[in-house]
């Protein structure tokens, strides 16, 4: 094979990174098609504007001699990442929301999935990264926590099938992360290398159970953590070939699509010849590493050195050829498939609306009325506070900040009904989970000192477990206005607590959600 062939099927292995808000610029423009020229295996897709993005993967995909991926994190859906389409709750939002028992709850998961998948197929995603089949068993866990469906395996399971099934059937490649499992660990593998030194039975029966049964289902791809798990390697599960080709491939049996977590990811930074271990151990596809150019070179040098072999490479570029080959269903979708935005955001309410949930009640304080004096608190991430909100809730007291939080002072009236709200969200290179343990002990204070006190958690219902102490406990699961919205109406009795909560954490006795 001349190097000019073995370039272009190296570049078959990986999937770039495409800035959506860049596309308008000429020179990134250029940027993007001479990776195209060049051979390049998709593109992971970060931001822009429906219409924009929409026209710009159409022409790349005009260009491209073989269809690319393309891909996007749309667990909350495309309008998690491109402006002008749906953002829906998360997916511990949607467990707490919809119980598998109940028909009615069921065909709303299954519109929410349909809609997801419409508004991909329409700005040409390909290949959403969803689900996520982690079972989040650690309640401080900052990179997970919400974006699991629950601390269930079973739980995690029965909502990853629907979510495979529908997307799958909509002729998309769904994909299940983050093999073998990142739900038991306190670090941020954007950060550093998390090690789950958990024991082989117990990640059988748990933490890989869900991509068990992905696998049974038909999901195209799997996507493997940056982790390290003595009980089944020494090394990362991304370079392992005991995690990827003997447990994954032979032990699963999966012959689908393997690709990693970004390898821009600081968990493997100094790892030599990455790119050419991730692929020896049996990966197919290399997502986001930071220079698509030097990691061509660099395998190019693997396959010199003899440290990776042709035949390796064949093997990846034949599952990528033939999963590619089905692209052309979802190309003749695009001709004909019509978004609804308007019903998907009704849909997105109805969900956020079923899940909130009321995880402690103390009888005699809910509803709030006209006539409650009510005091508001905020904590946690102050780009979320909207006291614009809550005025229909208050009776004259200004909202506050935790007392000395931020240096912005505030105070809570003793005699009055105090609402806590607490904001805090999961997101990469952030490194931790829910409030530090200073605030905590600030809005202790609040609570002993008030006459009755309610808290909210907008964002991780773990955070609930510091406050036992509180008269009523309810969990949110994000922070978007929608969702402070919901909480309000519940508040105030115009809405019913619907949801569930999905994990377990020793709730007050008696309580796991209405």
């Amino acid at each position: 094979m001349n190097r000019k062939n073995l370039e272009k099927r190296l570049y078959q292995l990986i999937i770039s990174r495409l800035d959506g808000d860049k596309v308008s610029s000429q020179g990134y423009q250029q940027k993007i098609f001479n990776l195209v020229g060049k051979g390049i295996g998709g593109f992971i897709l970060f931001g822009g504007e429906r219409e924009e993005i929409k026209a710009f993967i159409e022409k790349l995909q005009s260009l491209s001699e073989i269809p690319l991926f393309i891909t996007s994190d749309i667990e909350r859906g495309v309008g998690q990442q491109i402006k002008g389409s749906t953002v829906f709750p998360c997916q511990m939002a949607v467990r707490a929301a919809i119980r598998e028992e109940r028909p009615d709850d069921v065909a709303i998961l299954r519109d929410t999935v349909r809609a997801i998948a419409a508004e991909a197929i329409y700005v040409g995603i390909n290949m959403p990264l969803i689900p996520v089949l982690d079972v989040n068993q650690n309640p401080d866990n900052p990179i997970i926590c919400t974006r699991a469906f629950s601390d269930d395996p079973e739980d995690v399971s029965w909502f990853g099938l629907e979510y495979i099934g529908i997307l799958e059937g909509s002729g998309l490649l769904s994909c299940a992360k983050h093999f073998p499992g990142h739900g038991d660990t306190l670090i941020d593998s954007h950060i550093s290398l998390p090690v789950i030194d958990r024991p082989l039975q117990g990640l059988m029966e748990t933490d890989i159970l869900p991509f068990r049964e992905a696998v049974q289902a038909g999901v195209s791809s799997i996507m493997i953590g940056h982790l390290q798990i003595p009980a089944l390697d020494s090394i990362p599960a991304s370079l392992s070939r005991k995690v990827i080709t003997g447990l994954l491939r032979e032990g699963l049996g999966f012959h689908g699509l393997v690709l990693t977590d970004a390898l821009n990811m600081s968990a493997l930074s100094g790892i030599e010849n990455l790119a050419a271990r991730c692929i020896h151990a049996g990966v197919d596809i290399l997502l986001h590493p930071s220079d698509a150019e030097l990691t061509v070179r660099e395998l190019t040098s693997a396959i010199q050195s003899k440290m990776l072999d042709e035949g390796e490479i064949d093997a990846a570029i034949g599952r990528i050829l033939k999963v590619k080959s089905r692209f052309h269903q979802i190309r003749s979708q695009i001709m004909r498939v019509e978004v609804d935005y308007d019903s998907h955001e009704t849909l997105s309410r109805q969900i956020t609306e079923m899940s909130i949930t009321l995880v402690k009640h103390k009888g005699g304080i809910l509803p709030i009325t006209e006539n409650s004096p009510v005091s508001v608190v905020f904590a946690g991430e102050e780009k979320f506070y909207r006291p614009r909100l809550y005025s229909s809730i208050l009776s004259g007291t200004e909202l506050n900040s935790v007392p000395d939080n931020g240096g912005k002072g505030g105070s809570t009236p003793s005699d009055d009904m105090t609402i806590i709200a607490i904001f805090s969200e999961t997101a990469a290179w952030r490194g931790r989970s829910g409030i530090d343990e200073q605030e905590r002990e600030r809005i202790r204070s609040l609570i002993r000192k008030a006459k009755g006190s309610i808290v909210i958690s907008f964002g991780s219902p773990y955070v609930l477990r510091h406050f036992r102490e509180a008269d009523i406990l309810i969990a949110a699961y994000d922070a978007r206005e929608q969702t402070q919205e919901a909480v309000i109406r519940c508040l105030k009795g115009e809405l019913e607590f619907k949801g569930q909560l999905p994990v377990n954490f020793h709730a007050p006795p008696g309580h796991k959600g209405a």
